[in-house]
């Protein structure tokens, strides 16, 4: 799939060199629209992430702006998604204003979505490590049932991904890392946990038997 024919987009870096300096933004090209030389570079790459099952229903999903506010907003934004992208061997598309890359497994369909402005290959390079990271998580079984029996493992895959829709890590191995590391803590807590209540038990036990 090709992508259609989009206005040249500004050098990095451009306009905002121009107003640190004082001076003017450079003109805009001829053709080009106005609202273009308004945008600036952002950390907010990250629209949303979501993966749907081979029917399109959702399995996981997080929003990180407010361009779908509601939940019904999200359900029918992913429907809409699922099927222009369900039955095509391309691996990105665009629509809707928004750049969509997305990649099947399976009985899965992952997606990483950006604006329309947005890079390409960092929004690729999103979802190659959130498949990555879920293939070590999953044991190499990225499908709907062992998603579904690791979903509490696969948010925190994608939280040490992206967080409010900046990319916080784009290298498995480092999320992997810390996804183990999250989860070694976490069982250190409740272990603790157990071990307080336990110990109280046995105060209450034994202050009864005085």
């Amino acid at each position: 799939m090709q992508r259609p024919e989009a206005w040249p987009r500004p050098h990095p870096g451009e306009g905002a060199a121009a107003a640190q300096a004082g001076g003017p933004a450079p003109p805009a090209r001829a053709g080009e629209p106005a609202g273009l030389r308004l945008q600036e570079p952002s950390l907010y790459t990250v629209k949303a992430v979501f993966i749907l099952d081979n029917d399109g229903h959702r399995l996981l999903a997080k929003y990180y702006d407010d361009t779908f506010p509601s939940l019904k907003e999200q359900m029918a934004f992913e429907k809409n998604v699922f099927s222009k992208t369900s039955r095509t061997d391309s691996e990105i598309a665009f629509f809707g204003g928004m750049t969509i890359v997305y990649k099947s497994s399976i009985d899965l369909f992952l997606y990483v979505v950006g604006s329309s402005h947005e890079n390409e290959l960092m929004l690729m390079s999103v979802l190659t490590c959130l498949f990555e990271s879920l293939n070590h998580v999953l044991r190499k079984n990225v499908e709907k049932r062992w998603l579904l029996e690791n979903m509490d493992g696969a948010f925190l895959v994608l939280d040490e991904i992206v967080d409010g829709g900046v990319i916080l890590e784009s290298d498995p191995q480092q999320v992997i890392q810390k996804v183990n590391f999250r989860a070694d803590d976490s069982s250190l807590t409740e272990q603790s946990v157990a071990q307080v209540l336990q110990s109280a038990k046995e105060q209450i036990k034994w202050s009864l038997l005085k």
